[in-house]
């Protein structure tokens, strides 16, 4: 069976922006194959979201021929044999073939080549290892096509060889197990990966947080973070107590409302108990800001309930906005007694859909008109009014919103 037979109707081979650059570096003495992940997705029928491109075409010659197309190269890792390449704003990543002489964790000296089996060898895994040639066919050089039916994830090489040249392949091992595995974890990799595991103390966090952050939301992964958890590796990534019921149960209620599967959350399911939880796991693993705010918003979880009523809803949505306020429903109720099917908690999480959380109706010359003067008054009597408005469940009535501001005006004028 031909490449294009396998991948189906891959459109993004055979026309667009991919096809074309394949067919400039497939020429002229030199060839060029779509590598990785791309031909790896294409054969399981899933989304090909970046393509790579692997040619025998030094990097200066790359750039030579982008650059005569018409087409932008930027030198992301020249000296590595890298250069991304822009057609239309969309990029592709270029690589010349190459060898590691000289391996030191993400760090690699290397030698150009034109070996297409040295440099498949030279990558994790025999499922990332397939490349696909312009004219459609298929190259397995290391045995991925048929790890690839069988969904087996498996080291190229010897596993604990290739774990000592980059100690981040032991979380890759298994984001690409909740990802792309299927039955029992080849036993090989998985006792290198135990065997190895205090090499990821060696590991950047920020490298470990993109790994971790890509499996969370792996079709797989509950079970994956169950091994990881049996093994003793989730807890030196987390650095605390993994809460694998919870992460089970907020995949559960994302599917059952219809909230499509996010990571950070996931992260405050399995991690996050009290905000001083979410505190580490942003230390930890470096998180940005706004994903560090997700976790500690997570704070007050266990107040959350749809026997709490509808101004509570409404309150907490308003207060907290849409995301926040999603986080902490789906986490409430990934701990709650009820299941995924339960209809008054799937009405709480999609609130943000079903009501329209309204602007507050009062501005400070609403006050300043009822003679509040400008200074503390005026914060304290808009703050007041903003609270009693919300008490009173958002009334849009203006007859209510008058005698809001009236009381919060004289309080403010009486205290201060």
């Amino acid at each position: 069976m031909s490449g294009r037979e396998a991948l189906g109707d891959a459109a993004w081979l055979a026309n667009g922006e991919a096809g074309q650059l394949l067919t400039l570096l497939d020429s002229d003495g030199e060839e060029a194959r779509i590598v990785g992940g791309a031909v790896r997705n294409a054969l399981l029928r899933l989304p090909v979201n970046e393509i790579d491109i692997a040619t025998t075409a030094l990097p200066n010659e790359v750039v030579r021929r982008v650059e005569a197309a018409g087409w932008k190269a930027v030198p992301t890792g020249i000296e590595h044999g890298t250069v991304t390449v822009l057609i239309a704003g969309k990029p592709f990543e270029v690589t010349t073939l190459r060898r590691d002489v000289e391996t030191y964790g993400r760090k690699a000296k290397v030698v150009f080549g034109r070996d297409w089996v040295a440099d498949a060898e030279r990558r994790d895994f025999t499922i990332n290892a397939l490349s696909l040639s312009a004219d459609g066919k298929l190259h397995d050089h290391v045995g991925g096509l048929a790890d690839l039916v069988a969904r087996r994830v498996r080291f190229i090489g010897d596993p604990e060889q290739r774990i000592a040249e980059d100690y981040l392949r032991i979380l890759r091992f298994f984001r690409f197990y909740a990802w792309y595995g299927e039955a029992a974890p080849d036993p090989a990799g998985l006792h290198a990966c135990i065997r190895a595991r205090a090499g990821i103390e060696t590991l950047s966090r920020e490298r470990i947080r993109t790994e971790l952050l890509k499996l969370l939301v792996a079709p797989h992964a509950a079970p994956t973070l169950a091994l990881m958890t049996e093994t003793g590796l989730l807890g030196d990534v987390l650095g605390g107590v993994a809460l694998l019921a919870s992460f089970e149960n907020v995949v559960k209620a994302e599917v059952a409302s219809g909230f499509e599967a996010d990571a950070v959350r996931r992260l405050g399911a399995l991690g996050v108990w009290v905000k001083e939880d979410g505190e580490r796991l942003a230390r930890r693993l470096r998180l940005s800001n706004a994903d560090a705010e997700r976790l500690s918003a997570l704070e007050g979880w266990w107040r959350v309930s749809p026997a709490a009523g509808e101004k509570f809803a409404h309150a907490l949505l308003y207060r907290l906005g849409p995301q926040h306020f999603g986080d902490q429903v789906l986490l409430a109720w990934s701990r709650s007694s009820t299941g995924a099917a339960d209809p008054a908690w799937r009405a709480l999480a999609k609130l943000a859909q079903t009501w329209r959380v309204p602007g507050f109706p009062l501005k400070a010359a609403d006050f300043i008109a009822r003679g509040v003067a400008a200074g503390p008054a005026l914060g304290a009597a808009m703050r007041a009014a903003e609270e009693a408005w919300i008490a009173a469940d958002f009334p849009a009535d203006r007859t209510a919103i008058e005698a809001i501001a009236d009381h919060a005006a004289r309080e403010a004028k009486t205290t201060h």
